[in-house]
């Protein structure tokens, strides 16, 4: 039975596109059926993929990282790598190999900037445009397709160039964004918060707050901002007369149920019970 089942088209690129162009040598997609390794090295070629479906890891000069939908990846193929698609979760993918006399330029300048081989874009809808469009001049063979296949991988590179700059601009700065969004928690824990609200609010990706808030203070936004509602409502067991139902709304949950459920699974008794044992 097969591992996998692909769409591909294999090209041999003319002298002049060898001499003058960045041109493909292989585009297509890849449905994943069950976990296998794909491994190659000492390749001239770039390999450029991303994730559509599913997860799996790719491992490159000696390192495993974990990837998944939505997550681009770029690599020199002179240099040892494989991926493979998890059991649980095989992946979809859409890919290109492709070289020129340009392309080691491109990539070295791109390792310069302290790009990575693997980000994650705000959105993929770019790079999978311009992975079919590779796709569909190469099937369907116009006559200027080496020219065309040249325009699309060199918009496919400054993609991969953007993106990982947008990236490191928002690393750069994220400690301190973090630390006003854990401020804004603290005042704003009584309300509706959710990632979406704060990601617009603060201008991050919903991905880096997610990730990078983890990081930073070892433990997830709704996490803490729960914690957050229980320390306030623990206050006002000990220090006030209001009933169970209106701390839980003045702390922002939905409901008295709710409220219970979450303050004995943090404190292994009920509401009642701490305010009868404090």
């Amino acid at each position: 039975m097969a591992k996998s089942t692909s769409e591909r088209i294999i090209t041999t690129p003319s002298s002049y596109a060898k001499e003058h162009y960045l041109y493909v040598q292989e585009v297509g997609t890849l449905q994943s059926l069950e976990p296998h390794i794909s491994r190659r090295q000492n390749l001239n070629s770039y390999l450029f993929f991303i994730v559509l479906e599913g997860s799996g890891e790719v491992s490159y000069c000696g390192n495993t990282f974990p990837i998944a939908a939505g997550d681009c990846i770029w690599l020199d193929c002179a240099n040892p790598y494989s991926h493979e698609s998890s059991e649980t979760e095989p992946w979809s993918l859409m890919w290109v190999h492709f070289y020129g006399k340009e392309a080691s330029y491109f990539y070295s300048n791109f390792l310069k900037h302290s790009c990575s081989f693997l980000f994650h874009p705000q959105s993929p809808v770019a790079f999978t445009d311009t992975l079919q469009h590779l796709y569909q001049i190469h099937f369907t063979k116009p006559s200027m397709m080496e020219l065309y296949a040249n325009r699309y991988l060199t918009d496919l590179i400054t993609l991969c160039f953007t993106e990982n700059i947008m990236e490191n601009q928002e690393k750069s700065s994220i400690p301190s964004k973090l630390g006003q969004i854990r401020d804004y928690l603290e005042e704003h824990y009584a309300e509706k918060i959710n990632l979406e609200d704060l990601s617009s609010r603060f201008f991050i990706s919903k991905f880096h707050l997610s990730r990078e808030y983890k990081k930073l203070y070892g433990t997830t936004i709704g996490n803490d901002l729960t914690s957050k509602r229980i320390s306030h409502a623990k206050s006002m067991l000990r220090f006030s007369d209001a009933s169970v139902e209106n701390i839980a709304l003045d702390c922002g949950f939905q409901d008295a149920g709710y409220f219970i459920k979450v303050f004995k699974k943090a404190e292994s008794m009920t509401p009642l019970e701490y305010r009868k044992k404090w």
